[in-house]
C-alpha cells in the first residue's frame, strides 16, 4: 500500500489486529509507475481482517482523493500480486468510492519490485512514538482508526 510517507503508512497498518507483518520500503509497478515510490507490504490474517477493510483504512488515512504534486514519491496505490487480486482491488475501490466526496485517486497497481528501507528508519513509530513527526503526522491517523471513523 502506498499513499503518503511510509512511516505513517507503516504505523497505521502495524496498529491493526489481524496484520501480522509490515515491510516498509519502496515499491515499483509497471509502465508509467515503474519508478519506486514509498510504500509498505502488508501481511494479514484474512480471518481477522479483510482486504476490503485494509483498503478502507488506507483510503481514510492518507490523501486518497488528492492528486497533489508529490504523487510520484507518494503514489496512492494498492499493490497486487496476482491478476485476480488486481481485479478484486479495483472492485473494492469502486465500491468504497461512495464514501468519499471527491474521486478516489488510489489505484490498483501490479507489484513489480520492492526495496526495503534502511534498518534505522523501519518501525519508525514503534521505536519512538514521542518524536515530533510521530505526534504531528502519525498520531492523528491512529486516532482516526481508534475513533471508529473507518
Amino acid at each position: 500500500m502506498g499513499g503518503g510517507c511510509h512511516w505513517c503508512t507503516e504505523a497505521v497498518f502495524q496498529s491493526l489486529i489481524g496484520v501480522t507483518k509490515v515491510e516498509q520500503g519502496y515499491i515499483a509497478s509497471i509502465g508509467e509507475n515503474s519508478g519506486f515510490s514509498e510504500a509498505v507490504i502488508v501481511y494479514y490474517d484474512n480471518s481477522l481482517i479483510s482486504l476490503e477493510k485494509l483498503i478502507e483504512i488506507h483510503l481514510y488515512t492518507h490523501q486518497s482523493t488528492s492528486n497533489h504534486s508529490m504523487r510520484k514519491k507518494y503514489r496512492s496505490a494498492v499493490y497486487t500480486f496476482s491478476l485476480a487480486q488486481f481485479h478484486n482491488v479495483q472492485t473494492i475501490l469502486e465500491k468504497l468510492q461512495i464514501n468519499f466526496d471527491g474521486p478516489i485517486v488510489t489505484t490498483a497497481q501490479q507489484f513489480q519490485f520492492f526495496k526495503p528501507s534502511r534498518e534505522e528508519i523501519r518501525d519508525y513509530y514503534l521505536k519512538d512514538p514521542e518524536k515530533p513527526f510521530c505526534k504531528r503526522f502519525i498520531e492523528p491517523k491512529l486516532k482516526k482508526i481508534n475513533g471508529g471513523i473507518c
